[in-house]
């Protein structure tokens, strides 16, 4: 069963309360930011006080009615949720509490501006789509709005028009429903009820070099602190800052610990403003600072206990807007943050030398479409396996983001919105304080089979270091962002120029990593061609020979020809393009019923006609005395699973299918997947080859419908959460080893081997197993998936005995 969807808190601060927590992260959305502010006034309030409430509501699907805070007077006092079955943690039906009592919307002239609206209420940047005639199942209580209209920019529901809260003439075979875009609002609590009230509130922080402002590399991880107030940027006295409010802020930066800082230096630095002249040699300060500065103090009294996510959860208060005197005898507050490994080679720091280094990492992020968010997947006993989400919070999540070298944790995700791990789950009801150096430092309970279900596992979304490198790339003549053709910027300072990439070898991976450095999630494909998308002014290629592992955070980390520009196929309509998506499919082989179905069998000649038209025989096999003897196979079924948040299509549309007369179907991808056989040493002595004649759903996980079928020419493809079975008794459901002599072997079976069809992790597109073959029978066993076990359990499984010699032991 789905836990209920997470949803994001008030998007302002009011009194901590379960059901409206404080901010999460460091930036808020334009849409929250824009709200009306009310009169200041001087709070505080203990993090201490908090935390037990935060832990309820990151568990917990919906707070209790006794956590509805009283309203003030004009407040509308309204909560909203999302409900229904069978549905995503993204949509669903909609209901508001209102008076205390829920009720749903009325589908009449409901309008994709409304879903806008009500989306944002939720805590999702947008809507991607509404539903009506209650698709998600009718409701039961009023039906508090009919006739809704709105414009899509109204800040509350409350101000769109209708007939009237409570008044109504339809039925809850008319409840209205939301398809939101699955990404949050920043500054939102994993709660499944949102509360609207507005109070002032910390809502973006930044760090600004005192000195060198501007040519400093990105991340910056030094400077002074300031906080964004619905009146603009303000700094923070310390007076009583400490070294676990500097462990808050880097956190929210993106940092994942903070060192000491030369504050006397800063303290006359910053009574000083800076003039524009380049720094040339060392020249003494008082040279380079002239003009007292003025500060504008709006935050004061910080006390963190520094296991915070977010500023808006430590004691603060705020200076009231009469105050004159503000922090006085203090200076603005200065942090210098430690970047992670990731981010170590941009900010010129020097990397950890490897004696630091603890060995293999323990903990995993797998299935996000952006840096530092994921499935959390860990390390036990050798094998990798997932976290079940009971109890799942943001200081457990926090405790994995630090540990990743990111920041403190923006969102903890429950019910596997990441996608379903496959395999083992190692760890349930996680409870970390925050000040953990590794989740496995928490306390947390060992998983049995009944306890837990893929469908629940955990991940986490991370706060990330500002780098700046979506601003060197761009998408131009598409018919929507998520598309076009990409621009790079290139150039030193004073020299910077827009140019386009040739589209040579530019294929899936590549476009990964564009997307990637766009913001814009994976890549549902890597065009060499755009003569269909208009290239405006820009004509000049200013980079080719793009190659890409995936892995790349930008394009400039991939290989590529330094300065001479070689193309084979000139001119614009060659250069390289993009369709990037939220969402990829992911495919896994169910490498058990691999080790289960496998056997040997010699088939006649005769009999494997159509076989060797499609290739599926060893090359030996065009030598023999046909249609006399037979060839040596190996068969096994294969079940491949889509554990990803999208469906997993062909590249290529029907109307570019290829009829194959002899087995009387059509083939959507040319090579579905690679069969081989391996020495130890990876030379292959035997291949094979399936081609995707029949992408369809065999079989489903409960709830989860059939969606493509190949009968009657129709569409194919794998739902997310199906699995398509290709059976060891149909054609080229073999490898054949006519010509293997005995001896110990590794199996290998590669889906989707050439990345002809995007995905969010390839690493776990190959199985391997273990493979003794005495000249009569053969032996499989040991099959995992290829990132299934640790680089140690990978390293005995190569080197098992008797394969060095190469003969059976």
């Amino acid at each position: 069963m789905m836990l209920p969807p997470p949803l994001p808190p008030s998007p302002t601060l009011p009194p901590p309360t379960l059901s409206s927590l404080p901010l999460l992260s460091p930036s808020l959305s334009a849409f929250q930011a824009s709200l009306a502010m009310q009169p200041i006034t001087v709070w505080q309030w203990s993090a201490w006080g908090l935390l037990p409430c935060l832990l309820c509501s990151l568990s917990l699907g919906s707070p209790s009615p006794s956590t509805v805070t009283e309203k003030k007077a004009g407040s509308q006092g309204l909560r909203f949720r999302l409900a229904g079955f069978p549905r995503k943690p993204y949509e669903g039906r909609v209901e508001i509490q209102r008076a205390g009592e829920w009720g749903t919307i009325c589908d009449d002239d409901f309008t994709l501006q409304a879903a806008h609206v009500l989306c944002r209420e939720l805590g999702f940047t947008e809507a991607t789509g509404w539903t009506h005639s209650a698709k998600y199942g009718p409701g039961t209580g009023r039906i508090w709005l009919d006739n809704l209209s709105c414009s899509g920019t109204e800040q509350s529901v409350a101000e769109c028009t209708s007939r009237g809260w409570g008044n109504s003439d339809c039925t809850h075979d008319e409840d209205a429903g939301v398809i939101c875009k699955d990404q949050r609002l920043p500054g939102f609590s994993d709660s499944n009820v949102i509360e609207v009230e507005h109070h002032l509130q910390v809502e973006e922080v930044r760090l600004r070099p005192a000195v060198g402002w501007g040519r400093r590399p990105l991340p910056v991880t030094e400077g002074l602190v300031e906080i964004k107030l619905p009146d603009g940027w303000s700094q923070v006295c310390d007076k009583g800052w400490s070294a676990h409010n500097s462990h808050v802020v880097c956190g929210m930066l993106g940092f994942p610990g903070e060192k000491r800082v030369n504050t006397a230096f800063y303290r006359q630095i910053t009574k000083f403003k800076v003039k524009p002249k380049p720094r040339v040699g060392r020249v003494p300060v008082k040279r380079l600072l002239a003009q007292r500065q003025q500060h504008f103090f709006g935050l004061h009294g910080v006390a963190c206990v520094g296991t915070e996510a977010h500023l808006s959860l430590c004691s603060v208060e705020f200076y009231r807007a009469n105050d004159t005197t503000r922090c006085p005898g203090g200076a603005p507050v200065v942090v210098s943050c430690v970047p992670g490994p990731l981010y170590t080679a941009s900010t010129g720091q020097k990397k950890q030398p490897q004696s630091k280094l603890q060995g293999e990492a323990r903990v995993r992020l797998k299935g996000g479409a952006h840096p530092g968010e994921g499935r959390v997947e860990v390390l036990k006993a050798g094998t990798w396996g997932t976290v079940c989400d009971r109890k799942w919070d943001l200081q457990a999540a926090s405790v994995v983001c630090r540990e990743l070298g990111f920041g403190t944790a923006r969102e903890a995700l429950t019910g596997a919105r990441m996608g379903q791990g496959m395999g083992a789950i190692h760890l349930s009801e996680v409870r970390c304080s925050g000040q953990e150096p590794s989740l496995w430092k928490c306390p947390y309970k060992n998983i049995t089979a009944e306890d837990c279900s893929h469908n629940q596992d955990a991940g986490v979304r991370c706060n990330l270091p500002y780098t700046g490198v979506e601003t060197k790339i761009r998408l131009s003549g598409g018919r929507s962002r998520y598309e076009g053709r990409v621009e790079v910027q290139t150039g030193g300072p004073g020299h910077l120029r827009w140019g386009l990439i040739c589209g040579d070898d530019w294929g899936t991976l590549e476009a990964m990593v564009a997307c990637r450095q766009l913001g814009l999630g994976y890549a549902n494909h890597g065009l060499q061609e755009t003569w269909y998308w208009d290239s405006g002014n820009i004509t000049e290629v200013v980079m080719s020979g793009v190659r890409c592992t995936g892995t790349e955070l930008s394009l400039d980390q991939c290989t590529h020809h330094s300065s001479h520009i070689t193309c084979k196929r000139t001119g614009t309509r060659f250069t390289a393009g993009v369709i990037c998506s939220e969402t990829a499919s992911d495919l896994l082989l169910h490498s058990a019923l691999v080790q289960e179905t496998a056997y040997i069998e010699d088939r006649p000649l005769h009999m494997l006609y159509c076989a060797a038209e499609e290739n599926c025989l060893a090359s030996s096999a065009r030598s023999a005395n046909w249609p006399y003897g037979h060839r040596r196979l190996l068969r096994f079924s294969s079940q491949i699973h889509n554990l990803g948040r999208a469906d997993f299509r062909p590249k290529a549309g029907r109307h570019s299918w290829v009829w194959h007369e002899c087995h009387g179907h059509y083939h959507s991808m040319d090579i579905f997947t690679h069969y081989d056989i391996l020495t130890p040493n990876g030379t292959k002595v035997a291949e094979g080859h399936k081609a995707s004649f029949c992408l369809e759903d065999t079989e489903c996980q409960e709830d989860v419908s059939k969606r493509y079928e190949c009968a009657n020419f129709g569409e194919q493809g794998i739902t997310v959460g199906c699995w398509d079975l290709y059976r060891h008794d149909i054609d080229c459901q073999w490898i054949d080893i006519t010509d293997v002599k005995p001896g110990n072997y590794i199996l290998q079976v590669v889906i989707n081997p050439n990345f002809e069809v995007a995905e969010s992790d390839f690493t776990n597109n190959a199985m391997k197993c273990n493979c003794k073959y005495d000249g009569h029978r053969i032996w499989v066993h040991n099959c995992h998936i290829g990132d299934a076990f640790s680089e140690e359990a990978n390293r005995r499984f190569e080197r098992y005995p008797g394969q060095t010699s190469n003969q059976i032991v």
